[in-house]
């Protein structure tokens, strides 16, 4: 999978000095400035200042369940590829939303000036933001609800289920992670039972990196709740599901490329 480049950051200003110092100090030199460590910091591939936070995996069946998502991505089932009649929906749920009204309305950029937005705000509640993601067909299907939990999720689920071409699809898979409102083989169960026709696939516990409709919310992040400036709940939730419509528009699917072998040599080096 293609992420965006990371922003490199400098080492901060008060550090350069400070290592300049230390390093004149441990009789490392004679003498250097704070301009050239700068320029030795930017040259080096190590940067101790920056730092990424994972979670290492501990699920012992972590690659069986992980290979059956990347073969649905493949458009694979147990060693047999899916029909034309058959789905892959990525759903998940975005809580705590927050509709923040700010005290004075922003002003829209302008020449030579970003858009400014007032840094105070009144908090006017939140709300969850529940999508499914079909991934071949690149659209997505949300609503808004108050909270999470097992009601909600159950009516985006027959909010999707209820219309075609899920309705007289053969199968239709849900990838879901492990949260509380889609956990263990009782959700499984439960989504069956309703949907004959629907069968859920749960990812790894800590690896929804692997749930395609993360990179959706990543989207809505980004243009929708950044900067976050909503008067209300009603504004905030016709906000995000206009934004549903337009993206639907022009979508195309995600260009996901990790595959099994990505994953067999990603735990190879976790795992020696």
């Amino acid at each position: 999978m293609n992420y965006p480049p990371r922003r490199t950051r400098r080492c901060r200003g008060g550090a350069a000095p400070e290592l300049a110092h230390e390093a004149v100090a441990r009789g490392l030199v004679v003498s250097v400035s704070a301009s050239t460590v700068r320029r030795w910091l930017a040259q080096d591939a190590i940067k101790p200042w920056q730092h990424r936070t994972w979670i290492f995996p501990r699920d012992p069946h972590f690659a069986a369940k992980a290979e059956v998502v990347l073969d649905l991505y493949q458009r694979v089932y147990r060693g047999h590829a899916l029909g034309a009649d058959e789905y892959v929906l990525s759903a998940d749920e975005k809580p705590g939303v927050q509709a923040r009204r700010r005290i004075h309305a922003s002003l829209p950029a302008a020449s030579h000036r970003s858009m400014r937005v007032e840094h105070e705000y009144i908090r006017a509640g939140t709300l969850a933001y529940l999508a499914a993601y079909d991934v071949h067909r690149a659209h997505v299907m949300g609503r808004c609800e108050p909270t999470t939990g097992i009601v909600p999720f159950t009516a985006l689920v027959d909010q999707v289920m209820n219309q075609e071409p899920y309705k007289s699809a053969k199968r239709v898979f849900w990838i879901v992670d492990n949260g509380s409102s889609h956990k263990g083989t009782a959700a499984q169960a439960r989504l069956h039972d309703a949907y004959p026709n629907a069968i859920m696939v749960h990812t790894p516990v800590h690896a929804s990196w692997l749930n395609q409709v993360e990179i959706y919310y990543s989207i809505v992040q980004r243009k929708i709740l950044t900067p976050d400036d909503s008067d209300d709940l009603i504004t905030l939730g016709e906000r995000l599901l206009a934004f549903e419509q337009r993206y639907n528009a022009t979508a195309e699917p995600f260009d996901w490329t990790f595959n099994r072998d990505d994953l067999h040599r990603m735990l190879k080096r976790l795992h020696p």
